[in-house]
């Protein structure tokens, strides 16, 4: 079935707001409205979307439409909370002047995004404050963009000197002293550099992307529709079930496809789950950080059931493969009721125990509260999301403000809290644990009869969809473009650590040294889900992907 795209009230005065600004107004929908301002307005209109709309940056998207309207376009996604819609601000380049003014001094959230439409389309932000690369290596190519749609992996580049990785100067009268790219505590590759003066931290920078994966080079020139969820599922080893949700709600929204609501049913209840066994892990690992090596053990042990549960559902462990454009492709079993509900009381009953441990430990909480402050002035800043944001008083969750799957049949208690602290994300994620499990009882109770995939013809080219999914972490966003030949033009991921880990310079101020790995743990991080590698030689342009028998050979080969 393929819904009506309508306009909806609850947009109406926006729409009028927007256009006294002089936005014109491309496209509404019914949680949509896309907009279209030129770059020598985009500041003055950001700045009113901020202040007078409250309107919260997701990310911004780069795109090569020069086969469309014979410019590159830059579009800023931003959530209205309040008003449960999103707004794409969109901007044309001119290929003659490849430059658009920059926002990062107006929210610094938009200060990874600017660099990343930067680094792989070539539009330069002019004004920001951090120019550096961000997602390309220091010595890549000049002038030779991975998502425009002219590039060829066997293009030949320019030969380039090596260059050195450039980093920022340390304040006068300060050390450094270097996390990463390997450290214990982070399961994956990062590079911070702390300026301490004495033990206090005064200062930072920080230096990721270094496991880069092309995963959107992927999504727009080699795979087909149904192709992308296997791929987005792999964005993050812990909440791939969010990823291919929210890409395939993206584009069933592009074009007005309305799924089964038992299919929404099934994507809520899988999603839950991921919701618990991600709290669980994380828990665990915080516990970790500090030394407590118990709590560590018993919280993987609780949640080893969960895992179970999954692959008797779904057929695996962790990447579950049922989500297609249109619902799901396999029902859960006829006694799904009777499998899920023992093993979630028996989660619910050992995991109070755990959580009775954490909360009744006075010297735990002595070292979480007031340490790793995030102010909820900063937390607006950087717009992080999830149980980063609601740990310092932000009211902000996608499952409430823009309901998706079933959310709308059910009542979700976000959970808030105001300290700020570390121990205030503790105690967000252990709350909405237990939400989670009563959300799982709910939608077992609720679940509707009926089939699970909608029939639909083929998806109309150059429609625009954007989706947010409330993961364990914070809000996923997915923007897809619809295409020709059944394949996406454009497809965009934020995922949550892309935005919080941008937070970690406030974070860490005035902080020592020893607060560093568990202020950073505090936001949950997945640095791979930031990053989205084929190896490219410089020289000869040619492109290699390495098999594993060949990397194990080299890595031998190197002892």
């Amino acid at each position: 079935m393929v819904a009506t795209i309508v306009k909806t009230n609850a947009s109406l005065d926006l729409q009028e707001r927007l256009k006294a600004m002089n936005i014109r107004l491309k496209e509404v929908r019914d949680d949509m409205l896309i907009a279209k301002v030129s770059s020598a307005d985009l500041q003055d209109t950001v700045r009113y979307i901020r202040d007078m709309l409250k309107g919260r940056l997701i990310t911004s998207v780069g795109t090569d439409c020069r086969q469309l309207t014979g410019c590159y376009e830059v579009s800023q996604l931003f959530a209205l909370d309040t008003d449960r819609l999103f707004l794409v601000l969109t901007t044309d380049v001119d290929p003659a002047h490849v430059s658009i003014p920059s926002i990062t001094w107006l929210i610094p959230a938009a200060n990874w995004a600017e660099r990343e439409v930067r680094d792989l389309i070539g539009v330069e932000p002019i004004g920001h404050p951090d120019p550096r690369r961000l997602v390309l290596p220091d010595d890549w190519p000049e002038d030779l963009y991975p998502l425009r749609k002219d590039f060829r992996f066997d293009e030949r580049p320019r030969s380039q000197p090596q260059k050195k990785v450039v980093l920022k100067v340390p304040p006068p009268d300060t050390s450094v002293f270097p996390i990463g790219p390997f450290f214990p505590t982070l399961e994956e590759p990062v590079f911070i550099n702390l300026f301490v003066h004495g033990e206090d931290i005064v200062g930072m920078d920080y230096r990721g992307f270094f496991a880069h994966r092309g995963i959107e080079k992927l999504g727009d020139a080699e795979l087909t529709y149904q192709q992308v969820p296997a791929i987005a599922e792999r964005i993050c080893g812990i909440c791939g079930f969010v990823h291919s949700s929210c890409y395939c709600q993206a584009a069933e929204k592009a074009v007005g496809i309305e799924i089964p609501p038992r299919a929404a049913y099934i994507r809520t209840l899988l999603l839950e789950l991921e919701r618990i066994h991600s709290h669980l892990l994380w828990i665990g690992l915080a516990c970790h950080f500090i030394g407590f090596d118990t709590l560590f053990m018993q919280a993987w042990r609780i949640r080893e059931p969960v895992m179970w549960l999954t692959e008797n559902i779904t057929g695996n462990r962790k990447t579950y493969g049922i989500n297609h454009i249109g619902g799901v492709t396999r029902d859960l079993p006829v006694d799904a009721r009777e499998q899920i509900t023992p093993v979630i009381d028996k989660i619910e009953a050992e995991a109070a125990a755990v959580l009775d441990a954490i909360l009744d430990d006075s010297s735990l909480r002595a070292r979480l509260e007031g340490t790793g402050i995030l102010t909820p002035e900063d937390a607006r800043a950087y717009c992080v999301v999830g149980p980063t944001a609601r740990g310092s008083g932000l009211d902000i969750d996608a499952r409430r403000d823009h309901p998706f799957a079933a959310y709308t049949d059910l009542d979700v208690n976000v959970c808030v809290e105001q300290g700020c602290d570390i121990w205030a994300r503790t105690m967000v994620r252990i709350r909405e644990l237990l939400e989670a499990i009563r959300l799982v009882r709910l939608v077992l109770k609720k679940l509707p009869k009926g089939p699970i995939m909608a029939e639909f013809d083929e998806i109309e080219p150059y429609r625009i969809g954007v989706s947010s999914v409330e993961a364990p972490r914070g809000e996923v966003h997915h923007y897809v473009m619809t295409g020709n030949e059944q394949r996406p033009y454009r497809w965009r991921v934020r995922a949550p650590s892309y935005n919080n880990l941008q937070c970690i310079p406030a974070l860490l101020r005035g902080m020592t040294i020893a607060d560093a790995p568990i202020s950073v743990g505090s936001l949950d991080p997945c640095f791979s889900c930031t990053e989205r590698i084929a190896v490219i030689d410089k020289d000869s342009g040619e492109l290699r992907i390495y098999k594993q028998q060949e990397l194990l050979n080299r890595f031998n080969n190197r002892k």
